[in-house]
């Protein structure tokens, strides 16, 4: 038996050291070895799982000290999954971005900890760089550009951007895919289906499946850059009455499915109020430009950018004209919203800023969120109970109102885990979408302003109009709808006017000389 043992012993021992060698003398990296990246994900999974297990056991429900002990396991396990989205790099980083952007779904310790993969994102050596180039456009990097920055302008979890010149002088930037992506990422959302599912049989509170649905859906499209070429270019076409949206021109001849060459643009993030204040940027036409584009994407075109992330919008002023522009970048992940969701949508977003408690149960439970349906206006809107009672167009945020919904995102975590596991797979993405947006109007502090509601109820208005007239096939029918939209329309231009005159300086003064007038006699 020991003979045996030892026989056996020296052929593993043989077969892992010759192993060894060869993946050396090849130059592969260890840590981007599936077992190796499914071993870390494994692990890493196990020890947040037995902390939870363990460290709330002996701790009665509902006391202060419960909720200080798992705030305190929510923020070991935060970090724990920000270091192995760190160590395997790709998907995982993708993922966890994607987690810490659900600010009002998620407990805050895990958004604010998994923030900070925005900045952590890896990058390929310039030597990879120049194999990807090589590889799909058949040249050398120096035959297709007079100058190439080695430094990239920024990296993300899927891809890095250089800056070049091109051999007639303009200045583009190169788009390259990270070259162990596109291998790791069907492995890598494998690893993460069978993990989560382990998961949710040791917690059956935890229903997150939907992040692994989304994944594999989106995945494929992100890795494909000419489908982020088209999509760029259709919704430069969609939104080209917007002068101040700017999106750049793709370069298909030096575009693949792993390059994508574009326009060069320049600017700052939105979310950099010191660039803004630099550079006379109003950051109140900001944040109305951004709404305007995002009522349009969402309820009158329904095909929506889906990743507005701070480095993806940039703002500056235009060299010629000195006029405010934005510059929406990465068009990689869009939704395609179905006719029936978007006008739904429509109506219960109307709803919501009138207060229509009826209509914000009709369209709530249409939209498949059942007798969730209160947490589900809570959840979209990232407003109270009692502010949405009361019209959200009619109540301004308050920071009480901030933490009680922070607060809430614990406690009903088991709720908006259902919650998200019911609602259509269209709806995961606008809340990651309205999420984000939210983020940069709170850095911006023009949170929930008026005119961005006003935007938005006149894109629902266009939106239900054009869909009436496009059943009817009677004209007196269609002049109907057309003459309701344009009194609709007219009587918010005369409220938003009201609500600039009650706020402006002008007025401020045109009042108080009707207060003095009476004792001027």
């Amino acid at each position: 038996m020991a003979l045996r043992l030892l026989k056996v012993s020296s052929v593993a021992t043989a077969v892992f050291a010759s192993s060894g060698f060869y993946l050396y003398s090849k130059n592969v990296d260890f840590s981007d070895l599936s077992i190796v990246r499914f071993g870390r994900a494994a692990a890493t999974t196990a020890v947040i799982s037995y902390d939870y297990l363990t460290t709330l056991r002996d701790v009665q429900y509902g006391t202060e000290e419960y909720w200080a002990v798992k705030s305190k396991v929510h923020r070991r396990s935060a970090e724990r999954l920000r270091d192995l989205c760190c160590a395997n790099r790709g998907t995982f980083i993708k993922v966890g971005q994607h987690l810490g952007a659900l600010e009002y779904l998620l407990p805050e310790e895990y958004t604010s900890t998994l923030k900070i993969l925005h900045s952590r994102a890896p990058q390929s050596s310039m030597e990879e760089i120049r194999q990807v180039i090589r590889e799909d456009l058949g040249k050398e990097l120096s035959d297709l550009f007079i100058q190439f920055e080695e430094k990239p302008q920024g990296a993300a979890s899927l891809a890095q951007v250089h800056k070049a010149v091109l051999p007639d002088g303009r200045t583009v930037a190169v788009k390259v895919q990270h070259p162990k992506v596109q291998r790791q990422s069907s492995k890598d959302i494998v690893v993460m289906e069978f993990l989560l599912q382990v998961v949710h049989r040791l917690f059956p509170d935890f229903a997150f499946m939907w992040l692994v649905e989304e994944a594999k859906k989106n995945m494929p499209l992100e890795l494909d850059f000419l489908n982020e070429g088209r999509n760029a270019e259709k919704i430069a076409d969609m939104l080209k009455q917007f002068k101040f949206l700017k999106i750049p021109k793709i370069h298909w001849d030096l575009s693949t499915k792993r390059i994508l060459t574009m326009d060069f643009a320049e600017g700052g993030q939105v979310n950099d109020r010191e660039y803004m204040r630099k550079h006379g940027i109003n950051v109140n036409e900001i944040s109305r430009n951004l709404g305007k584009i995002y009522s349009e994407m969402i309820f009158v075109n329904g095909f929506v950018h889906c990743d507005p992330h701070p480095g993806n919008v940039l703002v500056r002023k235009c060299p010629e004209s000195n006029k405010t522009e934005i510059v929406l970048l990465d068009h990689g992940l869009y939704q395609v919203l179905n006719q029936d969701f978007r006008l739904d949508y429509c109506r219960l977003w109307q709803s919501l800023i009138k207060g229509d408690l009826k209509g914000i149960e009709r369209y709530s439970r249409r939209l498949g969120a059942g007798d969730l349906f209160p947490l589900f206006a809570c959840v979209l809107t990232a407003r109270s109970w009692t502010s949405v009672n009361a019209g959200i167009g009619q109540t301004p945020v308050t920071q009480s109102e901030d933490v009680e919904i922070r607060t809430n995102a614990t406690l009903y975590l088991p709720q908006i885990s259902e919650l998200l596991n019911r609602v259509p797979r269209q709806m995961l993405l606008l809340l990651k979408t309205n999420d984000l947006l939210r983020g940069i109007e709170t850095i911006l502090q023009t949170r929930a302003s008026s005119s961005s509601f006003i935007n938005m109820s006149r894109c629902c208005t266009r939106a239900i109009a054009r869909h009436k007239r496009s059943k009817t096939k009677s004209r007196t029918r269609r002049l109907q709808i057309s003459l309701s939209e344009r009194w609709s329309l007219c009587q918010m231009d005369l409220y938003e006017l009201m609500m600039w005159l009650r706020s402006s300086t002008l007025a401020r003064w045109i009042c108080y000389l009707f207060y003095c007038l009476p004792y001027t006699n």
